[in-house]
């Protein structure tokens, strides 16, 4: 058995433990991801669907399905926070990198969906870099 960690929503309504066992580590620059995540890329952690185990506010969760493509999204109904959800096949739990409270057990793999990603992406990745607000 691996080790646990934990993750949540950023108001802290919906909690979860998950193994730390993941396989597979996406940064999707779709243009649903973008749409959903408000940014660049969504950074997705894919593992089996039955290694979550939900500890707080499970009824906080709400799902949604987009009708033209298999694509699904969880998120906080209280934060509006991305949480992990199991794919409609049933054969993946995908974890939104940003909800976890650890950092996982591998580094990205891939950037998928790379031809999808905005404009203003590659010029991002060489802006200034800030530790906090810039002064």
């Amino acid at each position: 058995m691996s080790e646990k960690i934990s993750g949540g929503c950023l108001c802290g309504a919906v909690t979860y433990e998950v193994e730390n066992d993941f396989n597979r580590f996406y940064f999707c620059h779709c243009q649903q991801c973008r749409k959903i995540t408000g940014s660049a890329h969504a950074s997705n952690l894919f593992t089996r669907p039955d290694a979550i185990q939900w500890t707080t506010g499970a009824t906080y969760k709400k799902q949604f399905n987009y009708p033209e493509r298999d694509f699904t999204v969880v998120f906080c109904t209280e934060c509006g926070s991305g949480l992990p959800f199991v794919t409609t096949s049933g054969k993946v739990l995908i974890v939104p990198a940003g909800s976890l409270d650890a950092e996982p057990n591998i580094q990205p793999n891939d950037n998928i969906f790379w031809a999808e990603r905005a404009a203003w992406y590659d010029e991002g990745t060489h802006a200034h870099k800030c530790d906090g607000f810039p002064r």
